[in-house]
């Protein structure tokens, strides 16, 4: 072969590979964030609670995990009136966030006394919700709770219909989607649906891209939930947040005017849906995989925004992720000076406080040591970050109240700039 015919043979040869790879290589646009305490977020393995219905044939007793959501591994019999449910992790180690949830019903109606079980190590975290068929979830009453040598047992008046013992409401991938389906059907022109990847077990990661006319020149808010299963309070404090900055008033119009924000509610579909603890599917902690990209959810999820910002030459100025812990709580940046808006988080606080007399939630001011969502946006856009969190059993009327508080002071701070 002579030397034209060769050169000619890898142009044929080669070509198509190199555009392929230069289009893969400029699409692949987000960069791996150094961090002060690397984690490990290969995939691990998960252990499937078995979904079955446990029939206690001599209490004349049922429970069920048969349904999204459902956290149950095993049921015994302790005695004629008393039952222990075990509830274990996907895997370990873990976040102590013993998530359960379990319908139990009984052929009689009778009082039973349920005993909860964890591994070593692991303890009774959230107080449990009760509902019966279409009735809102009611936290138990403290009477019928007990406390014996960090033993958590609780009594239950039980008949023919199943009543749903959870740690928390329980807010499938399914129920988020109807929900959000609704917003979106709402505002047709202002609310843009996409599917920006999908989970680990196929379910679809959505997100929601909001503005109005044109999408260029308008920088950009994200806001995301659910990395975390059980951490449904912070869930809802996310969807007031959102259905008030969608709200009908010259407030909303006039930052839609200028802005753009992209909404991620459900990051992690399939531990919300398996019922996990912590966890997606691969036994990862999503909320530490903001650097390495390594689960399909958060690799969709980081893409997404960084591509939409190159896309049209906007940056990302705003980014507030939504959780739970025990308490209420604000993890912000120890950056301030050179991000995005360096005087939000003071103005920002300062308003929330002034409209909640007599509450003021800690705020813990430090740069993210660990590859979480808020230091991801303040190295990749200098973009001021909030990790807002909820306390697990604050009343749900003032976490709604308190996030459109949040939101209006929101809108209302940015349009100032």
């Amino acid at each position: 072969m002579n030397l034209h015919k060769f050169n000619y043979f890898l142009k044929i040869t080669f070509l198509p590979f190199l555009l392929i790879s230069s289009i893969f290589t400029s699409c692949s646009t987000v960069k791996h964030i150094h961090v002060e305490k690397p984690v490990d977020t290969h995939s691990k393995k998960i252990y499937l609670q078995q979904k079955k219905i446990y029939n206690l044939e001599e209490m004349g007793i049922k429970l069920s995990n048969k349904f999204d959501g459902a956290r149950l591994n095993n049921v015994t019999q302790v005695n004629d009136s008393m039952i222990a449910v075990s509830i274990y992790p996907e895997n370990a180690p873990i976040n102590n966030s013993a998530f359960y949830a379990f319908k139990i019903w009984s052929k009689n109606p009778k009082t039973t006394y349920v005993q909860f079980k964890y591994p070593k190590k692991y303890s009774h975290r959230y107080i449990p919700k009760l509902k019966i068929s279409a009735t809102k979830y009611t936290p138990i009453s403290s009477e019928n709770v007990f406390l014996l040598d960090s033993i958590y047992t609780i009594k239950l008046a039980l008949t023919k219909e199943p009543l749903t013992v959870s740690a928390q409401e329980i807010i499938t991938s399914t129920d988020t989607k109807n929900w959000y389906s609704k917003i979106i059907s709402s505002n047709p022109n202002l609310v843009h649906y996409k599917t920006v990847g999908k989970s680990v077990l196929g379910r679809p990661i959505p997100m929601l891209d909001i503005y109005t006319g044109n999408p260029e020149n308008k920088e950009i808010v994200v806001l995301l939930s659910r990395q975390h299963p059980p951490e449904v309070s912070g869930f809802i404090a996310f969807q007031s947040f959102l259905e008030t900055i969608l709200q009908d008033n010259d407030l909303s119009k006039s930052f839609f005017s200028k802005y753009r924000v992209l909404v991620f509610p459900i990051v992690n579909p399939d531990g919300v849906d398996l019922g996990h603890w912590r966890h997606n599917a691969h036994g990862i902690d999503l909320n530490r995989d903001w650097g390495f990209y390594r689960q399909p959810e958060v690799k969709a999820v980081t893409k997404a925004i960084v591509k939409t910002a190159k896309k049209y030459k906007e940056k990302v100025i705003l980014g507030i992720d939504f959780h739970s812990t025990q308490e209420d709580l604000y993890y912000t940046s120890g950056t301030i000076e050179g991000t995005t808006i360096p005087n939000f988080y003071d103005d920002w606080f300062r308003v929330i406080n002034e409209a909640f007399p007599n509450y003021t939630p800690n705020e813990i001011r430090e740069d993210s040591t660990q590859p979480v969502s808020k230091g991801w946006f303040l190295a990749t856009f200098k973009a001021t970050a909030i990790t807002y969190e909820i306390g697990d059993e604050t009343p749900r009327s003032f976490v709604k109240a308190k996030a459109k508080v949040a939101a209006i002071e929101m809108m209302k701070i940015l349009n100032k700039r």
